[in-house]
């Protein structure tokens, strides 16, 4: 507190600040907005005074020690007093009537011994107007005219030395104001006071809704009595039925005297206390189609205007059209509609049993629980589709003609819906099982009959068929049952096996459908129930308790390692649909290219041999292969995020650490599991990492990176002696010497882990793969990524170890990063970039900006292209400009994930470093 001039009285303590809260009626609270306010300024006000013996700047504390700055004057000794106080120039902001807030206390000049009769105990409040900030010491002069004074401020209570001062509240107006700002000023005659603190404000009506009309928010007029008036809009699916609409706004920022109103339109309804319509909802948005032969697959946006409810449904109308689209009639009735045509909560329906080359013309309506009441047919979006060749349906019946001791003539019904020329018929017929081995044979035929000969004498035969176009094979009958006899005659009985259903199939890897109850009987139907889990070749190797991984290349016929440790599905159990109603999960299947060799089909299927010999919640699960027909299918469960290190980068900057840590701990289970079987992955990497939709991580591709063709585009595998490496991956020993242990996976794990915390980052950026090798060779390891804990980094590093025997076992990982999720406060340290071992080429992670053209370039090195649009429309053109970016920019030109927030703003600030590097050194 600043110390007051001899003989004067102390002044008066200011005291803590009263918030004044201004109730309409109703219980509607006014709209204010502040102008100015030295409430909660902490430091000097700076204000002008005159002359300098009169007001004074005095710093205290509240009563909750919070430090505040008032102005004070005690002057009542000296006669003749005529002390100024002017504030800053306080912009208008367009308000031509402004309100002023004081706080103050003043002495009672009768508890002021032996002073003359001047003394005061009142002030006077005055204003300036101005269109810039020209005031100065002496300009304008000191007095009434040419300030304009808005009153004489009186207190309600005043205080004497005996007590503690009281302080008073008052609220002044003045306008019409119409220049670009003001001044306020205070003017002291002679009175021992204290200003605490000044509010400038103004009062305008919020925005209302009234007669299902919205008014705008509104400034008051120059008057208290003014009505300012606001014209009104009518609410959405609101229509007028009086005119103007209009609402005034008084003084006090209150609404008054409506006029003209609006009325919910035809089909809506009055909702939320008389402020919205609710109706019918607009058409969907965004419709998107994938046909797929006779097959369509239709996605769509919800309504811009749902209509104000909740209860929003779909309907999709199916329309089959001429060519020239002319006339369109409603869709046959086998057409199927998954999960149903009408009442759709979802915004997807997969649609079966179209014709083929066929347009149609599909209608997707939006409704709710009231369009039923309007008079107009919902809203609806619509696409045309045109339906591609496809393969023939099923025959629907087989018939025996005839049937001897060792043959059979049959015949059956074309198919429904063949989908084009039919070119011939395939014919599959094999003893009925329990017989013979089961095995099935095949013979065609161009006509829809055929005789069958050298078969068994009063033999029961399984016989289905299907039939072939341009377009390919259809889907085999139903497998129907007939018997040969000696005597010539005949017999024929139906019987339905159940199938495998799964989805459409594409080139590599297919997605598919699969219904679990009845894909269990056909894996029960080919195996052999009598035979162990494990043939007496396996049992050899396996010690009591433990399953040991065995080569599928030791067996001398590598197909025997397929039939032993993966599950048979006959091709017939797969069936290209879907069936409506049943409990279904997604598999995925990988299919051979057709003109594969016969070593290219064992390399491909010794993945199945492999991954079937594991069960771990952390490793791909093979449900079975198809290895009898063709195409040759490994069939996995399926994943629905993909491949990890894609569905970082879509991802970046979404997790917390404890999420990436647990998925890089169900990795490092995995591999414990596979360690302690003997198995060496070789491949360990985020790509080979499947993600399913509750995040869980799985190790996938054994065995296939070893049997990779050269493939000059493709540089993650490079030739080496022996084979194809992923040298990023890889550890030294296992690029030099050919030496895979699971201590070589532990290394590549370490690689993964810096890809997790990296958001799928590519290791060592854009290194050559033997830059790469020299760099790892001169003890060059990867720095954190950004935010990465120190913990996680020492643990790569603990990965990177040279000597292969000091690396850790990943049971020891497993159990380090369980530590660290029990502890969470640890992964809380980051890690500086300077933790690496070697840093002879960490200037890569850092792109000179001066490398670049342009500003893009720039976001392309850094990977963040996709910005690359928003720089430019936001006027961030020049590395001038982007070096000045903050976190606020970012996110107003669109920058809104905070990872790659987070990626910019550290490129920028490694930007900010190479300029000021680059400035030159003056001498002085």
């Amino acid at each position: 507190m600043a110390a007051a001039r001899p003989g004067a009285p102390p002044p008066p303590p200011p005291l803590l600040p009263l918030l004044l809260l201004l109730l309409l009626p109703g219980g509607r609270r006014a709209l204010e907005e502040t102008l100015m306010d030295t409430k909660w300024v902490t430091s000097e006000l700076a204000w002008t005074t005159h002359p300098e013996t009169g007001w004074e700047e005095v710093s205290g504390y509240d009563e909750a020690m919070n430090p505040i700055r008032t102005y004070q004057v005690c002057n009542v000794r000296e006669a003749n007093q005529n002390n100024w106080l002017r504030t800053k120039f306080i912009q208008r902001q367009d308000v031509q009537r402004v309100y002023v807030e004081l706080k103050f206390t003043v002495r009672d000049c009768n508890s002021i011994p032996n002073i003359p009769g001047s003394c005061k105990e009142t002030f006077n409040l005055f204003y300036y107007e101005s269109d810039t900030d020209s005031a100065s010491a002496n300009s304008p002069f000191w007095m009434e005219n040419p300030y304009i004074k808005v009153d004489t401020i009186a207190p309600d209570e005043s205080f004497s030395k005996l007590e503690s001062g009281r302080v008073n509240t008052k609220v002044r107006s003045f306008g019409p104001l119409s220049k670009n700002g003001f001044y306020l000023a205070f003017q002291d005659l002679g009175a021992c006071m204290s200003l605490i603190s000044v509010r400038a404000f103004y009062k305008k009506c919020s925005n209302t809704i009234a007669g299902f009309a919205v008014f705008p928010e509104t400034l008051t007029g120059a008057e208290p009595t003014s009505l300012v008036i606001a014209p009104g809009t009518c609410i959405p699916n609101a229509v007028e039925v009086s005119v103007p609409l209009k609402l005034y706004c008084n003084g006090d920022g209150e609404w008054m005297v409506p006029v003209g109103a609006c009325t919910c339109a035809a089909g809506y309804e009055p909702a939320m206390k008389d402020t919205q319509c609710q109706g019918v909802p607009s058409a969907p948005r965004n419709v998107i189609s994938n046909v797929n032969e006779t097959s369509l697959v239709l996605e769509w946006s919800e309504p811009q205007d749902t209509g104000g409810r909740d209860d929003l449904l779909y309907n999709v109308i199916c329309k089959k059209c001429s060519v020239e689209r002319r006339l369109c009639t409603r869709c046959d009735d086998n057409v199927e509609f998954v999960p149903r045509q009408l009442g759709l909560t979802e915004r997807r329906i997969y649609i079966s049993n179209l014709m083929a080359h066929t347009q149609y013309t599909f209608e997707i309506q939006a409704v709710n629980g009231i369009s039923n009441k309007s008079p107009y047919p919902p809203h609806f979006a619509s696409v045309n589709i045109t339906t591609n060749q496809a393969a023939p349906s099923a025959v629907p019946t087989m018939h025996l003609h005839s049937s001897t001791g060792n043959s059979m003539t049959l015949s059956w019904t074309p198919p429904e819906r063949p989908n084009g020329i039919i070119l011939d018929y395939e014919i599959k017929y094999s003893e009925k099982e329990g017989q013979s081995d089961g095995i099935a044979n095949t013979v065609t035929s161009q006509k829809n009959s055929v005789r069958l000969d050298g078969l068994k004498a009063n033999a029961r035969y399984m016989v289905q068929v299907r039939a072939r176009t341009v377009a390919g094979y259809g889907r085999y009958s139903l497998p129907t049952e007939f018997q040969t006899t000696a005597e010539g005659g005949s017999s024929s009985k139906t019987f339905q096996e159940l199938p495998l259903i799964v989805g459409s199939a594409t080139a590599g890897l297919v997605f598919v459908i699969v219904v679990v109850v009845i894909a269990i009987v056909c894996f029960r139907k080919q195996r052999n129930n009598t035979d162990p889990e494990y043939t007496e070749k396996l049992q050899q190797y396996v010690t009591p308790g433990m399953k040991v991984y065995i080569d599928p290349f030791t067996y001398e016929d590598p197909n025997e390692a397929v039939r032993e440790f993966a599950k048979e599905i006959d091709i017939s159990c797969v069936k290209i649909e879907e069936l409506p109603g049943r409990r279904e999960i997604f598999v995925a299947i990988k299919t051979l290219k057709v003109g594969y060799t016969e070593r290219q089909r064992r390399d491909f299927l010794s993945e199945a041999s492999i991954m079937g010999q594991f069960d771990h919640p952390n490793i791909i699960h093979l449900e079975g292969v198809v290895t009898k027909s063709r195409p040759v299918m490994i069939i996995t469960e399926f994943m629905e995020n993909c491949a990890l290190d894609s569905f970082l980068r879509l991802n970046d900057g979404q997790f917390t650490v404890i999420q990436l840590v647990g998925m890089m701990r169900g990795i490092a289970a995995g591999m414990k599991y596979l360690s302690e079987m003997n198995y060496v992955h070789r491949d360990l990497a985020a790509r080979n990492i499947l993600v399913n939709s509750n995040l869980v991580c799985k190790v996938s591709d054994f065995g296939l990176s070893r049997f990779l063709e050269d493939d000059p585009a493709d540089p993650t595998y490079t030739s080496s002696l022996g084979g194809k490496i992923p040298i990023r991956w890889t550890a030294p020993e296992a690029i030099a010497y050919r030496k895979f242990t699971s201590a070589s996976d532990v290394w590549s794990y370490g690689i993964v882990m810096w890809e997790v915390m990296s958001y799928g980052e590519r290791p060592y950026w854009d290194m050559s793969n033997q830059d790469v090798i020299n760099a790892v060779e001169q003890d060059y390891r990867l720095p954190p990524p950004m935010d990465c804990p120190t913990a996680l980094h020492q643990l790569m590093l603990d990965c990177w170890v040279r000597d292969r025997n000091l690396r850790p076992k990943f049971a020891q990982i497993v159990n380090t990063l369980d530590k660290l999720i029990r502890n969470a406060a640890s992964l809380k340290v980051i890690a500086s970039v300077q933790s690496g071992i070697s840093q002879p080429l960490l200037d890569r992670t850092v792109p000179d900006y001066t490398t670049f053209t342009t500003v893009g370039d720039w976001l392309d090195a850094i990977k963040m292209g996709r910005y690359k649009e928003n720089f430019v429309n936001a006027g961030f053109a020049s590395f001038d400009l982007v070096a000045q970016m903050t976190a606020e920019d970012l996110l107003r030109i669109g920058v809104t994930l905070a990872g790659h927030q987070k990626k910019i703003l550290s490129s920028i600030q490694d930007m900010r470093l190479q300029m000021n590097q680059t400035l030159p050194v003056q001498v002085v």
